[in-house]
């Protein structure tokens, strides 16, 4: 089973530390940046082996560099974007797999966010890191792809089993839920999840990671009948 730990950092990032107990291997997916990190792996008694990294954005990869130099870990990435994180030693596409001890994860391309987003998807685990990709009640904007990309993205995405946790690495309920509202003001699911989503904020606390089954249920773009209607949805977005 394995081990994550939320690591918060910059104003809304999490970077996520993943260690799996039989081979000792330790994981960082989307490293923003290297000293909390490096502190929480210390403080575990973890020796960090590996990053992953889901694309090029610098809150994604600001770490690299510093963690590699600290531990020699080997850095695995998306091969569309392997010119603009030059720590790489892995290039991966959608197709292969990636193993963390003998904890397999499949990658799965996701482009729209960036050209060559990639996720990883661990089915033994019930357990996917999508980046910004994904969000809670959200998706990323589409900064470099189209929304035929994003629908698609949603589409494969929702095709995983509903207990899958989503490990994203931003904290952006709160406000990707307003605007769900406003995209899907009758959807009672959605109205109860804010309300929870409200009350977690309140207390300081996150609400990441969620699960497939819950994004299903309340996420607008998930929830998007066709890629017009998530390209209307995310345009609305983002003006709101």
């Amino acid at each position: 089973m394995l081990e994550i730990i939320r690591i918060p950092v910059l104003s809304d990032n999490y970077v996520w530390l993943v260690h799996e107990p039989d081979s000792k291997e330790t994981m960082v997916v989307d490293p923003a940046v290297a000293e909390p990190v490096l502190a929480e792996a210390e403080k575990r008694g973890w020796k960090i082996t590996q990053i992953w990294n889901t694309h090029w954005h610098p809150d994604h990869t600001g770490g690299n560099a510093a963690i590699k130099e600290a531990t020699g870990c080997h850095i695995t990435g998306p091969e569309a974007e392997q010119a603009r994180i030059p720590t790489l030693n892995t290039m991966v596409k959608e197709g292969d797999q990636v193993r963390l001890g003998d904890v397999v994860a499949d990658v799965m391309d996701v482009p729209a966010h960036t050209a060559g987003h990639i996720a990883f998807h661990v089915a033994d685990e019930d357990v996917v890191f999508v980046g910004d990709t994904l969000f809670a009640m959200g998706c990323g904007r589409l900064f470099e792809g189209t929304a035929a990309q994003m629908f698609d993205n949603m589409q494969k995405l929702s095709k995983l089993p509903g207990e899958t946790k989503v490990y994203c690495a931003h904290e952006y309920t709160q406000a990707n839920g307003e605007y769900a509202l406003v995209a899907e003001p009758e959807n009672q699911a959605l109205k109860e999840r804010m309300e929870a989503v409200l009350a977690a904020r309140a207390k300081g606390e996150a609400t990441v990671p969620t699960t497939i089954a819950l994004e299903a249920a309340t996420n607008p773009f998930m929830r998007a009948s066709s890629a017009d209607q998530l390209a209307e949805r995310r345009t609305a977005k983002d003006n709101f």
